[in-house]
């Protein structure tokens, strides 16, 4: 893995696509044992998620069914603070099995706003997949249930994270460079 550039801004490696995979197939294989039985609704969180959900979707090996989502928080660099509902839910979800499969925790925002609305359509249970959770960033109490990687408040592109758009169809998953 050699260093990249968007935006004027140089990346390095952090955690390569063997790591990645490896992970995923750990999530799986938990989500596996809990959901054994049941027939859950991943929600994949778009657009960053969707590399994430498609390996664990592949990767779990029980009946279920996805769909997809679009909320915003981000704005180059940074959260802006506010979460907004691009692309919403149409399945109906009342006693149903719910694991949301998001790229990465950071505030916590944009979960936590998910959340309450979800509860509000009386899913049996919701549990959280993320591949990154910055636990040191995280202002909203949300826990997720399962995690790929616990990592330091960093800004990181690739594997479905993205700086503006680019970056996202990258492997590997790099952080920004310090000076």
């Amino acid at each position: 893995m050699k260093q990249v550039q968007y935006n004027g801004l140089t990346f390095v490696p952090f955690i390569s696509k063997e790591e990645i995979a490896n992970r995923v197939r750990e999530i799986a294989a938990d989500i596996k044992s809990d959901f054994e039985g049941s027939v859950p609704l991943f929600i994949c969180v778009l657009n960053g998620a969707f590399p994430f959900a498609a390996d664990l979707f592949r990767a779990v090996g029980i009946d279920a069914e996805i769909t997809f989502i679009r909320l915003k928080s981000y704005q180059g660099t940074g959260t802006t603070g506010a979460v907004k509902e691009i692309v919403g839910l149409s399945e109906n979800i009342k006693d149903r099995d719910i694991i949301i499969v998001e790229d990465i925790v950071d505030t916590g925002h944009t979960l936590a706003k998910l959340l309450v609305d979800l509860k509000k359509l009386e899913p049996a249970r919701i549990k959280i997949a993320t591949l990154l959770f910055k636990p040191e960033a995280e202002r909203n109490g949300v826990k997720p249930d399962y995690v790929g990687f616990s990592i330091d408040p960093r800004f990181i592109i690739g594997y479905g994270l993205d700086l503006d758009g680019m970056a996202r169809n990258l492997e590997d998953i790099y952080v920004l460079k310090k000076d």
